[in-house]
């Protein structure tokens, strides 16, 4: 299980593992906690009162004194994997939902005609589409995009890095993800 790591403020700063939060929780380092506690860290007895040490860890916590991330400063990195859910595995040509092995990275404009690899020049493809367009702009093959290319939040990243997030953490992370996101869908 992973917790979401944010600073005071309420940003999102990295998924940690347990044990991970279970230092900071050890060393006073959290400032707040959301949700139900997950998972319950067992150490070991106190001589003097007989009692087991534990650290109940929540899904969500805010670290005190956490530097504020530069990550809101930044464009998320593109990975297909990040990609493909963002484009919710649809085809931007033909519409059709395809498994992750039968997608592939689209340049709009191709990269051997000027065109970057970024968030705003690539969408998801089928194969047989990405073949069928080949070196051409979506124009020149007759071929229209059926929804826009657009460079997520840093919540829609922490969201589209694939973990297995529980619902606190998707409630959260939800909750400042623009409307208009496909994330919504």
């Amino acid at each position: 299980m992973d917790v979401l790591q944010l600073d005071v403020s309420g940003r999102p700063q990295a998924w940690i593992s347990s044990r991970e939060a279970a230092v900071i929780y050890a060393s006073d380092g959290v400032a707040w906690t959301l949700g139900e506690a997950v998972q319950v860290l067992r150490g070991g007895i106190q001589r003097a009162t007989g009692r087991q040490s534990r650290i109940e860890v929540h899904p969500i916590i805010a670290v005190r004194g956490a530097i504020p991330s530069r990550a809101w400063k930044q464009t998320p990195t593109l990975s297909n994997p990040k990609l493909f859910s963002r484009d919710r595995h649809l085809c931007a040509y033909c519409g059709g939902r395809f498994h992750f092995d039968e997608l592939t990275r689209e340049h709009i404009v191709p990269t051997s005609r000027g065109g970057m690899d970024s968030w705003m020049n690539c969408i998801t493809a089928c194969k047989s589409c990405n073949g069928r367009k080949g070196n051409r702009l979506p124009e020149e093959a007759r071929m229209s995009l059926l929804y826009l290319p657009y460079v997520p939040s840093l919540h829609e990243d922490m969201i589209l890095r694939g973990r297995r997030i529980l619902v606190d953490q998707m409630e959260f992370l939800l909750a400042s993800v623009p409307r208009s996101s496909r994330l919504h869908v």
